[in-house]
């Protein structure tokens, strides 16, 4: 029921900022994680960056690890993803996603197969 919106992607240099933003709406008190995936070609979404709802803990792949951060606004019903020192190889389409399935295991979320509901994705472009 709940119904995500991406925004805030664009043109950036190697090695500068981006952050993103996930607006949530609808119903959105039934989904107990909520993570940041990125288009590869040819293969499922990757995984990228993952917050569990319930205690605010997150989990980074490791290729993002340092670079990359997500957190939460709850008054705002935003997600946002802080991107630092990026590079061409950071070029994608980037989506939120929520799940509705609660999983003690953070790394379970991994799976993009755990997540229900997709926003349509906004396009990052690291190039100089």
């Amino acid at each position: 029921q709940v119904q995500l919106v991406e925004s805030g992607g664009g043109l950036v240099q190697p090695g500068g900022s981006l952050r993103l933003s996930c607006t949530t709406s609808g119903f959105t008190l039934d989904y107990f994680a909520v993570g940041w995936f990125r288009r590869v070609p040819g293969k499922e979404r990757e995984g990228i960056a993952y917050l569990r709802t319930n205690d605010g803990s997150t989990y980074y792949e490791d290729s993002v690890k340092g670079r990359f951060t997500i957190s939460r606004d709850k008054t705002k019903n935003t997600v946002y993803l802080q991107m630092i020192s990026l590079t061409p190889e950071d070029t994608d389409d980037y989506y939120c996603a929520t799940a509705d399935t609660f999983f003690q295991d953070i790394t379970r979320y991994t799976s993009p197969r755990v997540f229900d509901t997709w926003g349509r994705g906004t396009q990052v472009f690291v190039a100089s």
